[in-house]
């Protein structure tokens, strides 16, 4: 049962809370033992008429106690659901989440504004952290992977909101992204081949286009074999190679405290022997050591950036690099950009929710200035029926430069995957 404003879910609350303070702490978990606590309380509690329910009311009220008491009360169902993605609470009477690409409402609201921060405490605090006026924001990871973000007031006008990324239980791979149509098989075979022969790429696009699923998808591909360093502001990548060191930033918990950067992991991360390090996301001086970890015998390395599409991923690459700090002329960031980055996919979130791969585009060279690419792969869209945008991929019709390193990693591709407009093997969507 979502619970409703009203007395009903004051109700709910209000004994959630009594149950709570009279069960041990080490109850506090999710056990039949736990269950039987909360089932014979609320029966003292109907006894004595604090809680008047219909028999109909009956069953629901009571699996929504339990999830107020042992989980994330209103949460508690959404958090479970796998066809859930996101969930996002805007403000007590207002949910909404992500269930296969498209954001909906969702059924399920909250008592006030005090309910809301009642649960955003508790998901943090067993976390070691805390949210209030002075300490308005709190960003987390749940034991399961998943992100949590939380403002409350000052900084929340309409209310307290929460934003949860959920984490994958079984991450997606290559086969799920073409039954998706993300992709096609020319494009999962090129990139396969592009990963083994330790091309450097870059995954670029907006919020929510499926970057880190896609740059997971492409870390899969990493021969076992190699030493992976994965560096993230948040871990969510899920690689299942065995010679994997995973690391993330840390942010100073207290005043005085120190702070770990993306940068100086990378930075760290050369020192320990890395064949393939990977970055959840350079969003900042960092660029400019990953790209020098590329051109200095890194090859294969991977991240992520936010752009709209491949020219433009390469002039906020050249903004990032200066914000390392270096006097370094715009020439000179631009060839060592060129130098490093072979490829570039372009990923986006389309109008009817579904993420594609909407390019893949090899950077060659400069002429001038100007920075010389080819575009191996694209969607093309061909219109939308139903509310679904259609299209199929087809190639740009050039034969990529990278095609010989391919091969001597034992890839031979077919001419007829690069004839222009071919889409012999594409998902027509």
């Amino acid at each position: 049962m979502a619970v409703q404003n009203g007395e009903m879910g004051r109700a709910l609350v209000w004994l959630a809370k009594k149950i709570e303070s009279s069960l041990p702490e080490r109850s506090l978990e999710r056990s039949p033992q736990t269950v039987q606590l909360i089932r014979e309380r609320f029966d003292v509690a109907r006894k004595h008429a604090r809680v008047q329910l219909s028999p109909q009311q009956e069953g629901p009220f009571f699996d929504a106690l339990v999830d107020e008491v042992l989980g994330f009360g209103p949460l508690e169902q959404l958090l479970k659901d796998d066809s859930i993605s996101e969930v996002m609470v805007n403000r007590p009477d207002q949910v909404y989440v992500e269930r296969r690409g498209k954001m909906v409402l969702a059924d399920v609201r909250f008592v006030d504004d005090e309910h809301v921060e009642r649960v955003i405490n508790k998901i943090v605090e067993p976390l070691g952290r805390f949210v209030d006026r002075n300490s308005p924001l709190v960003d987390a990871r749940l034991p399961d992977g998943s992100r949590v973000n939380a403002v409350v007031s000052p900084c929340a006008i309409d209310g307290p909101n929460i934003t949860i990324r959920k984490f994958s239980r079984t991450p997606f791979g290559i086969k799920d992204l073409i039954g998706f149509g993300s992709l096609n098989d020319d494009m999962a075979t090129f990139l396969q081949a592009a990963v083994v022969s330790k091309l450097n790429i870059v995954v670029s696009g907006g919020t929510g286009s499926g970057k880190t699923t896609l740059l997971n998808v492409l870390s899969s591909f990493i021969p076992a074999g190699d030493r992976i360093v994965t560096i993230e502001d948040a871990a969510e990548l899920s690689l299942q190679q065995p010679h994997v060191v995973r690391l993330e930033t840390k942010k100073p918990a207290h005043h005085g405290d120190s702070e770990v950067t993306i940068r100086d992991l990378v930075i760290n991360s050369l020192r320990m022997r890395p064949e393939r390090i990977v970055v959840g996301e350079c969003r900042g001086g960092e660029a400019l050591d990953m790209l020098q970890a590329m051109n200095t015998g890194h090859d294969g390395s991977l991240t992520t950036i936010h752009a709209n599409n491949p020219r433009d991923t390469i002039s906020r690459l050249e903004t990032l690099v200066l914000m390392a700090g270096m006097d370094l002329p715009l020439s000179v960031v631009r060839k060592q950009i060129v130098s490093a980055v072979d490829l570039i996919v372009q990923q986006a979130r389309l109008r009817d929710g579904s993420r594609k791969v909407i390019s893949i585009t090899e950077v060659t060279g400069m002429e001038g200035e100007t920075v010389v690419m080819q575009e191996i792969f694209r969607f093309e869209e061909s219109g939308e029926k139903d509310g679904q945008v259609l299209g199929e991929f087809v190639s740009g019709g050039g034969r990529p430069s990278c095609e010989e390193r391919m091969r001597q990693h034992g890839f031979n591709l077919p001419a007829s995957m690069f004839i222009s407009g071919s889409a012999i093997r594409g998902r027509r969507r």
